[in-house]
């Protein structure tokens, strides 16, 4: 039940994509000089012990996706791979914050709405799951600027674990280029895959960020080694590239290149979920046992983390949010049909859906319509600079409700809404509306 991240997704790259829109993402793609080598982890210490890549792994790298230019994707999930998107959907202020039991500690973790920043959150998570960052008891909601501040301080409470005056200034022009691209982690990253390796993405300065914090990033986009033939026609080339390469070699007057173009062309089609049983396999291989990680598929990033041989990606979708024992969800398919596993990564059933005789009542409606216009409240608050009310406010706004339907009903109008007051509604997929209430309000 991954949720998706905001980024724009065009049919079949080659057949129903225009040729001049694909030739476009030359833009994006570096040139071998241009290729700017890899952090060296070396460099780094942690104040507490953390999950991470060895110093010697191979590159890593996401994409900005702050330009206006795009490259179209693969299939019906897309293939985000490394290019920017062509518009931007305006990100929610706010995110509901789900407490769950992790290793016997009450620990955080921020939910997702549909158009939810899934780098920044699948990023922030692991950094909760760390208790690297920690947030107040009985918090409900953080605003992005609180989630960017926390972020920044984990990036600036990074030191340099050697002395030598090159290595010194080495660490701080990385702090430094780490800090300027923070702010992309808001708005959405592209990544550009390469098919080689779990680890192997295109180098971008972005990927500074995932380095300094120590946080392996994954995909499980890989070529079958038994298809020689396949092998061949995709080599090491990135994902940019290798579209390139398809719509050249499909245009080609020697047949060979035509035949290699079509090969290449059907292994993006068969591998449309981003993801290949050669790919899950060497995740299994690759990521540590205890690892927290992020997982990009289907231009999503997710936290994962490998349990007892067995990966597991945190479930942030906002629409469970009241689904206490629903934490993680196993990957072991390429369908996406995993099963949900509660902290302890036992096996669990999220709730059913309420059939018509179990649907709220009008008065439980409008509880929920109280608990999230004060939620929402806060937040607005919070980036006001004002200091939030204290809890009990949401207690007394739950008392005044109930004295008011205990009352006598006898004049229900007077209480509807006029035709233009528009009040904020949260639908279970938590995409923020806004819609006219029919019922009553207070």
């Amino acid at each position: 039940m991954a949720d998706s991240c905001p980024d724009t997704v065009d049919g079949e790259i080659i057949d129903k994509t225009d040729e001049s829109e694909i030739l476009n993402s030359k833009s994006y793609t570096p040139s071998q000089s241009e290729v700017t080598p890899t952090f060296s982890m070396a460099s780094l210490e942690f104040s507490e012990e953390t999950n991470g890549i060895p110093p010697d792994g191979p590159l890593i790298s996401s994409k900005s996706a702050q330009d206006g230019n795009q490259v179209p994707s693969q299939g019906s999930g897309g293939a985000c791979a490394g290019a920017a998107r062509a518009s931007e959907p305006s990100m929610p202020a706010y995110y509901f914050v789900k407490w769950i039991t992790w290793k016997e500690k009450k620990t955080a973790i921020i939910t997702q709405s549909e158009n939810g920043p899934c780098p920044l959150i699948a990023i922030m998570n692991i950094l909760l799951l760390r208790w690297k960052v920690k947030l107040p008891a009985q918090m409900e909601v953080v605003t992005t600027e609180e989630l960017m501040a926390h972020l920044g301080e984990c990036v600036l409470s990074i030191k340099p674990r050697e002395k030598a005056e090159g290595m010194e200034l080495n660490f701080q022009q990385n702090m430094s280029d780490a800090m300027a691209v923070l702010p992309k982690l808001s708005t959405g990253l592209d990544v550009n895959v390469r098919f080689t390796g779990v680890s192997d993405f295109e180098y971008t300065p972005e990927c500074i960020v995932f380095d300094l914090l120590d946080i392996p990033l994954y995909h499980g986009w890989l070529v079958d080694p038994q298809s020689p033939e396949v092998v061949s026609a995709v080599g090491k080339l990135s994902y940019n590239q290798l579209v390139e390469k398809i719509i050249e070699f499909k245009h080609s007057t020697d047949t060979s290149q035509v035949s290699e173009g079509l090969i290449a062309e059907q292994f993006l089609e068969s591998t449309a979920t981003q993801l290949s049983y050669h790919g899950l396999c060497e995740l299994n291989t690759t990521a540590k046992e205890g690892e927290l990680s992020v997982f990009f598929r289907n231009n999503h990033f997710s936290t994962m983390i490998k349990h007892k041989g067995h990966l597991y990606l945190l479930v942030t979708d906002q629409g469970i949010l009241q689904e206490e024992s629903v934490v993680w969800e196993s990957l072991h398919n390429v369908e996406g049909d995993g099963n949900f596993c509660d902290s302890d990564f036992r096996l669990c059933h999220p709730s059913q859906k309420p059939s018509a005789a179990s649907q709220p009542s009008p008065q439980q409606q409008q509880q929920m319509q109280i608990d999230q216009d004060y939620l929402v409240a806060m937040s607005l608050q919070q980036q006001q600079g004002e200091a939030p009310g204290p809890l009990s406010d949401l207690e007394l706004a739950r008392q005044l409700q109930q004295e008011e339907y205990q009352q006598p009903q006898t004049q229900p109008h007077q209480h509807q809404p006029s035709a233009g007051q528009v009040l904020p509604v949260f639908p279970s997929g938590g995409k923020h509306l806004c819609t006219k209430l029919q019922g009553s309000i207070l």
